[in-house]
């Protein structure tokens, strides 16, 4: 294609998935702000967004057969960054337990850096999400828009956090094991 010339619109709708990530990354710190401001009805509007925009980048990808590398990165950095930066505003607004927070970082650290470590080794790493991994993806994201919703709209609800808070601990725990298991059992190969 000659330079300055339009895409084709086939192609300019292929970019669609990952304008839309990006758009996810834009709503990261629009989140943790809104949540700094005390704004936690708005936060959950904006998580809800983006829980929504992650939905629809996937399907789009499918159906656009617009799966691209940088998609493949961006997608999993841009749910990464919202539950992270949430979780840690979340706990030092002291409306989960600092304790979790620091489990939900600690977890995503030691699976980043141990896929790190994998490609020091020369180890091309199966980057998959495990069933639980899953499960304890969806955990997390029920936890903090149930926070962001509870906190926000409706503080009658306030009861479902502990349980909530649990199933994340027991769901991160089982996650971080899983993924120290297929780690253990790669570089074993």
């Amino acid at each position: 294609m000659p330079a300055g010339a339009d895409p084709p619109p086939g192609r300019r709708l292929a970019l669609l998935p990952n304008l839309i990530t990006l758009g996810r990354l834009v709503l990261v710190p629009a989140t943790v702000w809104l949540m700094l401001q005390q704004r936690l009805d708005l936060a959950f509007l904006c998580f809800l967004l983006a829980g929504l925009s992650d939905a629809l980048d996937g399907w789009l990808a499918r159906v656009l057969d617009a799966r691209s590398p940088l998609g493949a990165m961006l997608d999993p950095l841009a749910d990464k960054a919202l539950l992270v930066c949430v979780f840690v505003t979340l706990a030092l607004m002291g409306l989960v337990a600092g304790w979790l927070a620091l489990l939900v970082v600690l977890r995503e650290v030691l699976i980043l850096g141990g896929i790190g470590l994998l490609w020091a080794r020369g180890q091309r790493p199966e980057i998959a999400p495990l069933r639980v991994s899953k499960l304890n993806t969806f955990a997390q994201i029920a936890l903090a828009a149930l926070a962001l919703f509870v906190h926000g709209w409706v503080p009658a609800l306030a009861w479902a956090l502990a349980p909530a808070q649990v199933l994340v601990a027991v769901t991160t725990v089982l996650s971080l094991l899983a993924y120290a298991r297929a780690a253990a059992r790669a570089t074993r190969r």
